[in-house]
């Protein structure tokens, strides 16, 4: 027989209504009762009712999140879990919006009306236009970016400091001795919007730190329908004279780089540094320099603010930026 709200709160020793609120309005119930709550429910095979629920309170308990990549990508698969591993606990789902191209996020945002049965929406690391966050605020519920351009109209941010990690990098480079480096990036066939997470914000860093040090920058632009790997080599085979490092945009550029150069029996680092950005589990594995970010982390970060905002309260910090930590391995060295 299915267990009763009313057998659950007999077994954690608590009143109905905090059972419910529990399930309800989880932020409102102190961490310890509501542990209490959930254990008894888990032993007692409990299940809420979301419709009713949703009823009673008038929230839908989804999420909307909103990405310009796959949800497969390195970043945005440990963002999600992250996100997921506060927001499933109190009680909530997430649907994910993919906008790979100008056309997803035109109809997204055309049927925008029809969706308006969420809770809170979060963007996650897109160049969102002005236009497309005042649609969004429309919907009356709260907003929170992560790793977006402006905190314009979010009630809440995470973000890293894109421009600031390729500071530390550059300086890195340049303290070691190299004064001629590539840069290797993936563009956006999107004309009108840059969907290519955080890449502006790397370019403009690395370009100003470059030349406060009077440093030659020679970029390697790869575009989505491009074979990455053969992209960087081609053109580093043709560069003259030769850079003494290649900076990747991220770990998922240099990683096969670093393959193919050793393959071809060209040493790395002493014939080339190698640096890249993101510090994925295999960057470690290989002894790759790289800037470390969390993207687990940011999402943890943002799903509490949004739960904060959602229960009337202010986070604080309300706009969190983080710094990356640059990984200094194996495959960057000194040159004479």
């Amino acid at each position: 027989m299915k267990a009763s709200i009313q057998a659950v709160a007999a077994e954690a020793g608590v009143s109905i209504s905090t059972v419910s609120r529990t399930f309800a309005k989880p932020n409102l119930v102190l961490p310890e009762t509501r542990s209490k709550v959930m254990a008894a429910a888990e032993k007692l095979d409990y299940r809420i009712s979301r419709s009713a629920a949703a009823l009673k309170t008038g929230q839908s308990f989804r999420v909307a999140l909103l990405m310009s990549d796959s949800i497969s990508t390195w970043f945005n698969s440990n963002t999600y879990a992250g996100l997921d591993s506060v927001l499933h606990p109190a009680g909530y789902d997430i649907s994910i919006f993919e906008m790979a191209d100008a056309h997803d996020r035109h109809e997204f945002f055309a049927t925008l009306p029809v969706r308006r049965n969420v809770d809170a929406v979060i963007v996650n690391s897109f160049n969102i236009v002005p236009e497309e966050v005042e649609k969004l605020s429309n919907m009356k519920v709260p907003i929170v970016g992560i790793n977006i351009p402006s905190i314009n109209g979010f009630n809440a941010t995470v973000s890293i400091d894109d421009r600031q990690a390729m500071h530390v990098a550059v300086k890195h480079l340049f303290s070691m001795g190299h004064r001629r480096i590539a840069y290797a990036y993936e563009t956006s066939n999107d004309n009108n919007q840059n969907m290519v997470f955080s890449a502006e914000a790397r370019l403009h860093g690395l370009m100003e730190t470059a030349e406060e040090r009077k440093m030659t920058v020679e970029r390697i632009a790869i575009r989505n329908y491009e074979d990455a790997t053969n992209t960087i080599l081609n053109s580093l085979l043709t560069m003259d004279p030769a850079p003494t490092a290649l900076y990747c945009e991220s770990d998922e550029l240099a990683l096969p780089v670093i393959y193919k150069l050793c393959q071809y029996g060209h040493a790395v680092p002493q014939e080339l540094s190698v640096i890249g950005f993101d510090d994925v589990p295999l960057a470690a594995k290989i002894g790759l320099t790289t800037l470390h970010q969390d993207p687990f982390n940011m999402g943890e970060n943002a799903a509490r603010k949004m739960l904060s905002v959602m229960s009337g309260k202010t986070p604080k910090p309300l706009h969190e930026t983080l710094q990356a930590q640059l990984m200094m391995r194996e495959t960057t060295a000194f040159i004479d």
